[in-house]
């Protein structure tokens, strides 16, 4: 149990990493083990049977018809444009807050990434400004399930349909993640995942795949994955090499029965911080109805220009933590060339100064949880009792 007032300080604090693979990989080492081995032996090293058995087992379990196992969820994003037709000049609707390789595909096309403002209580792109952003440029939109938190997905959708408009959906942090009854991923155009190894399916390495209900869309992407050609020999469009790793793929089979336990532990550690943290002056996650969220992230919002101090008070105490995403990609250098400015997105803006992400992996005892909240009671007593 936690103590009635904040008592953890210096050395007393135990070290808690912002993520730790080293049990989940412990738990499962046999059947890692019995799976390299199974790769080894085949000598199928390139796609094969270990990425058809991967990719099977996805479909069964987002109920997508068709998934297609690429190198990287990035490459996923790319490819996902490629194979829709994205071309020089169109406009893509997306989110200033995210990783940046989500634009930065789009940039890697000729397009231009148009940005709208977040929901300042969900972090996700705000849905309500999107058909104001729309053009006779735009061809898609792209949101982002920041966090593993599901973007409003029925207002999108309908929005899409409306103004005959692509959806890629980002769902890179938020494999199991649901809108009412849907998995992300599964209710746009496409739908593209990561499984870098901090993300809540973790490969060990690169790794991602797409998913799509569209049999032209499907075949589009297979021949894209490796240099446009079914043969070898003859190219009927231009690709590249975005084949996921047989390796990947069997490990990630190995992995994948698991998600949702692993899913059901991250969402326990939330509940437990908003139980134990809603009194202090932090601005919690949100998970509107009918939403379900899968905290790839666990993510809150310091106000009043404190987020610094609390990141460097926590690292000191040995507790890992992170700032995701500490520049709006509206203000990143590379993309200056869109001519947004400082001001544009003010929630946005707001949100990069203030959000630091907590540890929230499924193997967190409840005693590094412990450490977590009352290191961060210790910070806000300090700040409002400075000690001499």
């Amino acid at each position: 149990m936690l103590a009635s007032t904040w008592r953890i300080r210096g050395k007393d604090a135990m070290a808690v990493p912002l993520l730790d693979l080293h049990e989940q990989h412990a738990t499962l080492g046999s059947g890692l083990h019995e799976a390299f081995e199974q790769v080894l032996e085949s000598d199928q090293f390139i796609l094969g049977p270990f990425v058809e058995q991967f990719e099977r087992h996805l479909a069964q379990y987002t109920g997508a018809p068709h998934v297609v196992g690429v190198s990287s969820g990035t490459d996923a994003l790319l490819m996902s444009m490629m194979a829709l037709g994205i071309e020089p000049e169109d406009e893509v609707i997306t989110t200033p807050l995210t990783f940046f390789c989500t634009a930065g595909c789009v940039m890697r096309l000729g397009a231009r990434p148009v940005f709208v403002d977040i929901d300042p209580q969900t972090l996700n792109l705000d849905v309500e400004q999107v058909e104001t952003a729309i053009t006779t440029r735009t061809r898609a939109i792209l949101p982002v399930h920041l966090f593993g938190l599901p973007v409003q997905m029925d207002r999108l959708m309908q929005l899409s349909r409306l103004r005959d408009l692509l959806v890629i959906e980002d769902a890179a942090q938020a494999l199991g993640a649901r809108f009412a009854s849907e998995r992300v991923g599964t209710m746009g155009t496409a739908g593209c995942y990561s499984f870098y190894p901090t993300k809540n399916l973790a490969g060990l390495g690169d790794a991602g795949a797409i998913v799509t209900s569209d049999d032209v869309i499907a075949e589009r992407l297979r021949l894209l994955r490796v240099h446009g050609s079914d043969d070898g020999v003859h190219y009927r469009s231009v690709g590249g090499n975005f084949r996921l790793d047989a390796l990947q793929a069997a490990m990630l089979s190995v992995k994948l029965p698991w998600l949702d336990h692993w899913s059901q532990r991250r969402r326990a550690h939330a509940a437990r911080y908003n139980e134990h943290l809603v009194a202090l002056p932090l601005i919690l996650p949100s998970e509107p109805v009918p939403t379900y969220h899968v905290y790839n992230q666990y993510t809150v919002l310091v106000p009043g220009g404190q987020r610094d101090a609390l990141a460097g008070h926590l690292a000191a105490q040995g507790i890992g933590n992170r700032v995701y995403y500490s520049v709006p990609l509206h203000l990143q250098p590379a993309l200056g060339q869109l001519g947004y400015m400082v001001g544009d997105f003010p929630h946005a803006e707001r949100a990069a100064n203030e959000v630091i992400s907590l540890p929230v992996f499924p193997e967190m005892t409840e005693q590094q949880q412990d450490t977590v909240i009352d290191s961060i009671g210790v910070f806000f007593d300090d700040q409002a009792h400075p000690r001499d």
